[in-house]
């Protein structure tokens, strides 16, 4: 195996483009929770903490999914045989000593963050995944904690509350629906999720509550005046079509649902519902 490919090995263990999102997400978050009209150095670095971050946290996961992902993604770095066991870890421990590296120009909350945030995801990937629902909802909380996070450097934790409890939301029905397109390789390497114990029909129902509650919510900040009428507009012009859509194609569609694009529209529609934010801020 040369060189490049096992470069490009790592980098694919990393979730690159996920880590981009991350860095992106924080910065978002820091311009949406403050008056800013430049982005210093302590912002780039606070995002390429949380990037670290997401990146040893996705290595990490891949690790210990190693077993199921030989079913579900043979692709992978690690069951591609593009990069070892002990390659995988290697890389792990060094985004680690980065991001608590990067927190020494920052101050001890940001390290602490940091810290906790290693801590939960080694913890997840350890233990926490296996109890159905549960594992869903911290890495759920996660997504949206970048956004609180973003306020707590911006000094603005309660203008974080909105962005970060709709990334809760969004990314709890896809995490969802990444469960059930995961069930071969985690039965057989012998996880039980929720949509093993209780259904694929139950599980469809509650990651289509999940994405009613966020349609219910989208209209309060606008209602209450937090946010102007560009949200509003941008709001019902792309978030919510697609949100009906997926709790459509959910709950109505008799043959398989393509569950790969509806994850992919919910993503999408994380940006969609930034893009609204930052205009209606």
């Amino acid at each position: 195996m040369n060189y490049f490919s096992k470069i490009s090995g790592l980098i694919l263990l990393t979730r690159v483009v996920n880590v981009f999102i991350t860095f992106v997400s924080v910065i978002v978050a820091v311009v949406i929770c403050s008056d800013i009209t430049a982005i210093n150095m302590n912002i780039i670095l606070a995002a390429a903490c949380a990037a670290f971050v997401t990146a040893a946290g996705n290595v990490i996961n891949d690790v210990y999914d190693q077993d199921s992902d030989r079913i579900n993604k043979p692709y992978r770095p690690i069951p591609s045989g593009k990069v070892s066991h002990k390659e995988a870890l290697n890389l792990y421990f060094l985004l680690i000593l980065i991001s608590v590296i990067f927190t020494y120009f920052l101050n001890f909350i940001i390290f602490l963050v940091i810290i906790l945030s290693h801590l939960l995801l080694m913890l997840y990937s350890v233990r926490l995944k296996k109890i159905p629902l549960f594992g869903n909802l911290v890495v759920s909380f996660l997504t949206g904690f970048v956004f609180v996070y973003g306020g707590l450097i911006a000094g603005n934790v309660i203008a974080a509350l909105i962005p970060a409890g709709f990334a809760l939301l969004i990314n709890l029905a896809r995490e969802g629906i990444k469960t059930i397109m995961d069930i071969p390789g985690d039965k057989s390497a012998g996880i039980i999720t929720f949509p093993q114990k209780y259904g694929l029909n139950l599980s469809n129902k509650l990651i289509s509550a999940f994405l009613m509650l966020l349609l219910i919510l989208t209209f309060v900040p606008f209602l209450t005046g937090f946010y102007s009428i560009e949200y509003f507009i941008i709001v019902m012009v792309t978030v919510n079509p697609l949100l009906i859509y997926v709790i459509k194609s959910l709950i109505e569609v008799k043959e398989k649902v393509n569950l790969n694009k509806l994850s992919f529209i919910l993503k999408l529609n994380m940006i969609f519902g930034l893009t609204a934010i930052y205009f209606g801020r």
